[in-house]
């Protein structure tokens, strides 16, 4: 039996996921006939307090559509040097928008208001790009699946409306920060001008995001989806599965949550970890001591059946989901307790 515990991104349709998308009504998306899609953007949006959504393919394309939206070549976003849309995009940010990104060193991927404020070009100052849209990430990936505080995006908000700059959340993981924080979505959505949601991570889903904004912002959004190619057709068999984890799999994410702390529980006594980064969500960090190598390590517990992840310069990574049960966790704790590096 294998354990795989590199990312929430592994996990499989369950068979009652699965039927729930046998049975969905399809349509031809590209002209929005799409029933199912349309169910899923609107509920979707609805949760948000948002006036409308788009589904995409991925959340990077979702992402990076935000970007095009809020921006033009040559300018700036403002974002954490640890920010998904800037590391894990494939240089997207240039290539489709032919915008430069000014990061900021924050707090486990958060950036504060005065951060964003000081880093905001001069608008006048022509021979600077100019500063036009903040980017953040909740949680954030590679902060180890910190959590903002909502005071705090309020006031990076208030920066942002006082400098006519756009604000773009992305939210890969906003379920597991929601559930983490109790924390009511429609803040979010009074806040950003867009955000994208992540099915496919925390609630099990096996593809597909959702871009949320007001009406007018999202038909432009459809046709940069368009350009970029992410136009699909009887696509409503995958929106099906959204709508499915949206009912099931939302609440049951503080499972993930307890069985990442206590994973980091038993690290934190163990001579050969170093440091234990904190745990709110899923997503569990840590460094080794300086004498152990990753790869010892991380064949040590592949020998034992379970595959962690490397995020380099000692640092390695555990991240819990729906298809990590409780039996698994067990045998986990287990292991790590007798393992020796």
């Amino acid at each position: 039996m294998e354990i795989n515990l590199v990312s929430d991104t592994i996990t499989k349709p369950t068979h009652e996921m699965l039927q729930y998308m046998f049975n969905a009504v399809v349509g031809d998306d590209v002209y929005k006939q799409d029933p199912t899609v349309i169910e899923l953007e609107s509920r979707v949006a609805a949760l948000f307090g948002m006036e409308a959504g788009l589904f995409f393919p991925s959340g990077t394309m979702a992402n990076q559509t935000a970007i095009k939206l809020h921006t033009q070549p040559g300018e700036q976003l403002i974002a954490d040097k640890y920010a998904h849309v800037y590391n894990y995009e494939g240089g997207g940010v240039s290539f489709n928008s032919g915008v430069s990104c000014c990061l900021l060193n924050g707090n486990r991927g958060m950036i504060t208001a005065a951060q964003v404020k000081s880093a905001i070009n001069d608008p006048e100052f022509y021979h600077s790009p100019l500063t036009s849209l903040v980017c953040v990430e909740n949680t954030t990936n590679k902060g180890g699946g910190a959590c903002y505080e909502l005071d705090d995006l309020r006031q990076i908000k208030e920066v942002c409306t006082e400098h006519n700059l756009k604000f773009h959340l992305d939210g890969a993981r906003i379920w597991n920060a929601l559930v983490a924080k109790n924390q009511d979505p429609k803040e979010f959505g009074k806040l950003f001008d867009t955000i994208s949601v992540c099915l496919s991570k925390g609630l099990g889903a096996p593809i597909g995001s959702v871009l949320l904004a007001d009406k007018k912002t999202i038909h432009r959004a459809l046709r940069i989806r368009k350009i970029f190619g992410g136009g699909m057709r009887q696509v409503g068999y995958l929106a099906a599965a959204g709508i499915y984890a949206l009912d099931n799999n939302i609440e049951r994410l503080t499972e993930d949550h307890r069985r990442a702390k206590e994973l980091a529980a038993v690290l934190q006594q163990k001579d050969w970890v170093a440091s234990v980064e904190p745990v709110e969500t899923n997503i569990l960090i840590f460094s080794l001591a300086p004498q152990i190598k990753e790869a010892d390590l991380i064949e040590k517990l592949k020998q034992k059946n379970i595959l962690i992840s490397s995020m380099g310069q000692g640092k390695l990574r555990i991240v819990t989901h729906l298809d990590y049960r409780e039996v698994m966790h067990t045998y986990v704790l287990e292991t790590l307790e007798k393992v020796i590096v």
